[in-house]
């Protein structure tokens, strides 16, 4: 069947609008036709080298299941689902409730099927897709048990995309890894999307939360997140945890040194390599770890995410621009010069 993707051409090359074919579902595939989609940092990090070209991106969509194979049991056509990332469910992470950590994460990353092949073509061309199990920069996806939560229905695709990866690594740092409680001193190091929504769980959950961003709008949503201080940097600072969304070297190093006696550093942010002071760590007791998806098992968190919201104490709407389907450049461009926290397309 006939759907519309964004495509990235060439590595480092915009995205642009095509026709494609999308194949029907295979017995453990869920076709879903896209409603809205996210945009994440991950994206766009991940456009400037993927070595598969044309490639479909995009792993925060929400919509409306149009067909399921014949293995699927936990969704029907007419369902309203957000996407989140994939597991295989069989591994020993998976089966121990850490899907996180599936030692077959390559279902996220490799730009096909586990077979090799691809569901999309494009005059008789392969597309590159399935990125996060879903490539939901497009009309219809085909995704998975593992990575297809059911939603209300009356709940906007446009708040239930972000939950699928952005909001849910955030508020899952705060909420499954670190599980601060109430009158702890959380500090969150940048205040994109992630940090922001680690800003709001852990205001919900009662702790004194100190955000740090240089960009001054941010500091603001922060502040009216119910953030105690939000300020250009870490000053003299002092927390029982901390959060780095940020994957910077300097940054990294100076949160730990701002972390009280058995603090933790939770690892969220994508970079490269950073040098820690060995003594630092070692006199103060601190713990160092790193998290993907917040620790979420999707199926059960994403449906917190959503009573947080309703509770008031998750307001995600605050962080999102809307942007029609078309303008997804338009959109990239604008989250990667911080005009945007979180930039969410409305697939019409």
């Amino acid at each position: 069947m006939r759907a519309v993707a964004a495509l990235v051409e060439a590595p480092g090359e915009p995205f642009t609008l095509h026709d494609v074919e999308i194949e029907e579902p295979r017995p453990d595939e869920i076709l879903v036709r896209i409603t809205a989609a996210g945009i994440c940092h991950t994206d766009l990090i991940m456009r400037r080298s993927w070595p598969l070209t044309p490639m479909v991106f995009g792993h925060e969509g929400a919509g409306v299941v149009e067909a399921v194979g014949s293995g699927v049991t936990t969704v029907a056509p007419g369902d309203t689902v957000c996407l989140s990332y994939r597991s295989c469910g069989e591994c020993p992470q998976c089966l121990a409730a850490s899907p996180a950590y599936c030692l077959h994460s390559g279902l996220n990353s490799r730009g096909t099927r586990a077979d090799g092949s691809s569901p999309l073509s494009r005059g008789g061309s392969v597309v590159h897709g399935n990125f996060f199990g879903q490539s939901s920069f497009a009309t219809y996806a085909l995704a998975h048990a593992s990575n297809t939560v059911k939603v209300p229905s009356d709940l906007s695709p446009v708040l239930a995309a972000p939950l699928g990866c952005g909001v849910q690594t955030g508020a899952g740092t705060v909420l499954n890894v670190l599980d601060p409680a109430p009158g702890s001193t959380v500090l969150v190091l940048g205040a994109g999307s992630v940090g922001l929504s680690a800003v709001m769980a852990a205001v919900a959950r009662g702790c004194t939360v100190i955000a740090v961003d240089p960009v001054p709008a941010r500091r603001e949503l922060a502040s009216s997140f119910g953030a105690a201080e939000a300020v250009p940097d870490l000053l003299n600072s002092r927390a029982d945890y901390a959060i780095d969304t940020t994957g910077r070297p300097d940054v990294i190093d100076r949160a730990l040194r701002a972390l009280r006696r058995q603090g933790t550093l939770a690892l969220v942010g994508i970079g490269a390599k950073a040098e820690i002071d060995i003594m630092t760590v070692m006199t103060n007791g601190l713990r160092v770890r790193g998290v993907i998806e917040g620790d979420a098992v999707p199926a059960s968190f994403i449906p917190q995410l959503i009573d947080l919201h309703r509770r008031g104490l998750l307001p995600i709407e605050k962080i999102i621009t809307e942007y029609p389907f078309a303008e997804i450049e338009t959109a990239a461009r604008d989250a990667t010069a911080g005009r945007a926290v979180k930039p969410v397309l409305v697939v019409s």
